[in-house]
């Protein structure tokens, strides 16, 4: 008995690139004895056989349901807007490299059921290729060429060209494919030019270009010494720098002690109004002590000048000095009552 058939069973394998649309086909043929509904699903199936099949589309009762996945919201569509025409092809737009895996149609209309697996790989071009180059670019030195792409899903595949001079490789060049890098042994001044390095896989290309230098070995004595001799020169500038400073600076510092230094060994100088205040405090301690039947003479005459130094030192030099009459200072100017100062006779008595 004939029953429902589905007929695109050519392609079961997809390869495309990233951003690209794919169609994934799924058309069917129904037989006189399908007389249920139509219902038609598309389902992913995980990689991980621990987890559940993931319906994505449906179609059932004239209408379509595709909120199932988020990961495809707004991203897919049944190829045919009428999908009871016999055609359930899916349209996935704008691919992404986690779209990868194993995509099932079904179609169900009773009592016949059939299904078809598609598998889907998502591949990424090339992107963000750098070229470099390692090693000393001197006559007689061994230099990589590297290449590397930061995007791109394997199997990368690269390829080195001359593009200046002459379009080959140096014949000692050796090249290898899966790394990206290109040995220059033994360089010479002719390997000098640019070269250009092709990253390639199943669904695209990518490339970048370097320039390469080969000069004559450097004099490496000769910088070193005169890297020596500068640093040499500059040290010593710099120690006259500091010197120079340090011996302004103590300069400095000596001057400013010797301005404001301060003898406290050697005291200040007596006054002579300090002297006066001093000697006449004295008299009058000792007029305290006396009677007064001895005080009559000494009201009489007042003192004119005050004693100088020479005077108090008069007792001391001359234990026995003749009487006489001293006169006291002025003392009503100060504010006070003039005394006598006492004189002393031949016989000791006080007069």
């Amino acid at each position: 008995t004939r029953s429902l058939t589905i007929t695109s069973v050519d392609q079961s394998m997809f390869e495309k690139a990233q951003g690209e649309k794919v169609t994934l086909p799924c058309t069917f043929e129904l037989s006189e004895e399908d007389e249920g509904p139509l219902d038609i699903e598309w389902v992913l199936i995980p990689a991980d056989n621990q987890k559940r099949e993931q319906i994505i589309i449906m179609y059932a009762v004239d209408r379509v349901y595709n909120h199932y996945y988020a990961g495809l919201t707004g991203r897919m569509q049944f190829t045919n807007l009428d999908p009871r025409s016999g055609d359930g092809s899916l349209d996935i737009l704008n691919l992404k490299a986690s779209d990868t895996g194993t995509y099932q149609c079904k179609v169900k209309k009773a009592p016949g059921v059939q299904s078809k697996k598609i598998q889907l790989t998502v591949l990424v071009k090339p992107a963000r290729t750098k070229c470099s180059i390692e090693g000393s670019q001197e006559i007689g030195k061994d230099v990589t060429l590297k290449c590397v792409s930061q995007e791109g899903s394997p199997l990368l595949s690269y390829d080195w060209r001359r593009v200046s001079g002459t379009q080959n490789l140096p014949t000692t060049s050796m090249l290898n494919k899966n790394t990206g890098e290109l040995l220059l042994k033994n360089a010479s001044r002719e390997y000098s030019g640019t070269y250009n390095c092709v990253a390639t896989n199943r669904v695209g290309t990518d490339e970048c270009s370097v320039e390469l230098n080969v000069t004559p070995p450097v004099n490496t004595a000769g910088i070193i010494t005169g890297a020596i001799i500068g640093t040499l020169l500059g040290l010593s500038v710099l120690c006259s720098i500091i010197f120079c400073f340090c011996k302004k600076h103590r300069e400095k510092k000596y001057e400013k002690e010797v301005h404001h230094d301060i003898r406290e060994d050697v005291p200040p100088p007596k006054s002579r109004s300090s002297t006066a205040r001093s000697y006449i405090g004295s008299n009058r301690s000792s007029l305290g002590s006396m009677s007064p039947s001895n005080m009559e003479g000494y009201t009489k005459t007042p003192y004119s000048q005050v004693p100088s130094e020479d005077f108090e030192r008069a007792p001391a030099q001359n234990t026995a000095f003749a009487p006489s009459k001293v006169a006291a200072p002025n003392l009503s100017r100060m504010g006070a009552v003039p005394v006598m100062i006492p004189a002393q006779s031949k016989d000791g008595s006080i007069v």
